[in-house]
């Protein structure tokens, strides 16, 4: 009776285990234009960043939410795939106090160098940059840069 039970004990244990668990996605390689993207975000703890990088090639314009997420410090989306020559629309919410982009000019993780002016909480606001060249852009808000207010580019 206890060669029995012990086999159903066993049994039980093993059936809570599957052993075709999916392997979890490898990390980018840090030298890459993701692995600098996952880095400078995650690093950052950037809100409304969950590892991934939406695809938004193929298009000529696109419009990034100023002021996202619950608590309006959040660009939405955080972190892009786009083509040279796409134009990125920064539209503010309204959210979250005022708010700006700045890239990260002079640093390692971001390849270009632009900043739309003092911060602004204005609903509808708008302002734009055209990304020319292949490379990364990670930027950042200004005022709310230590809480998460972070997002990233790459273009390619």
């Amino acid at each position: 009776m206890l060669r029995t039970a012990g086999a159903v004990v066993a049994g039980v244990s093993l059936a809570g285990c599957p052993d075709d668990d999916p392997e979890p996605e490898p990390e980018p390689e840090p030298d890459t234009p993701e692995g600098r993207v996952d880095e400078f975000l995650t690093e950052h703890e950037a809100n409304l960043y969950d590892g991934t990088v939406d695809d938004l090639t193929g298009e000529e314009e696109l419009t990034i939410d100023v002021g996202a997420g619950d608590d309006g410090l959040a660009y939405d989306p955080a972190a892009a795939r786009i083509d040279v020559g796409t134009t990125i629309v920064w539209e503010w919410t309204g959210q979250g106090g005022a708010h700006n982009v700045y890239s990260n000019p002079g640093t390692d993780d971001t390849d270009f160098d632009f900043r739309s002016g003092d911060p602004v909480d204005e609903e509808g606001h708008t302002w734009s940059y055209t990304f020319e060249e292949e490379g990364v852009s990670n930027y950042y808000c200004e005022a709310h840069r230590a809480v998460g207010h972070l997002g990233a580019l790459i273009v390619e």
